[in-house]
């Protein structure tokens, strides 16, 4: 069985209700697309275990776990509070590719330009993560040339990002 990074709640997310308190408790259905069938999600790569479905958010409003999903199948997810209020409904949403060139860099305090990569740039081929949040082209970072990406601002010592083309 082949599996893909969810884009939502994959690895290091953090949900929060409608005021951005954290959402402690908080409950994170996923559905086949369109339907409200359940579907399963696993909780790493070997697709070994599966996780929860409501998956239930720590205090924090994190998952206790990875969320990995099936390739080539369509998710709906739906996120509540713990008293089952809906917050929102994301429908369509398949893993991230895993195919492809990846690198992973540890940042440096105030760090902006990770260099030393290889990417074709314009067409919107690579993904950028920081700590899991996908990162937007222009918005938090540009593509400087084929080897260079500059984030907009700092990132902190410590944090993981993740090149996928």
């Amino acid at each position: 069985m082949s599996l893909n990074l969810s884009p939502l709640a994959g690895a290091g997310w953090q949900f929060f209700d409608n005021n951005g308190v954290p959402l402690a408790g908080g409950l994170l259905y996923t559905y086949s697309a369109g339907t409200s069938t359940p579907a399963t999600t696993y909780t790493t790569a070997a697709g070994n275990v599966t996780n929860s479905n409501p998956i239930v958010l720590d205090a924090a409003g994190r998952p206790p776990n990875e969320v990995w999903l099936s390739n080539g199948v369509s998710y709906k997810f739906v996120l509540q509070t713990s008293a089952a209020v809906l917050i929102w409904t994301m429908d369509n949403l398949s893993g991230l590719p895993s195919s492809g060139t990846q690198s992973t860099a540890t940042a440096t305090q105030g760090q902006t330009v990770f260099a030393g990569l290889n990417y074709t740039t314009g067409n919107n081929s690579m993904k950028v993560f920081v700590n899991g949040s996908k990162q937007i082209v222009t918005l938090n970072y540009t593509e400087t040339n084929s080897t260079t990406i500059t984030f907009v601002s700092g990132l902190n010592v410590g944090d993981v990002v993740e090149f996928l083309q």
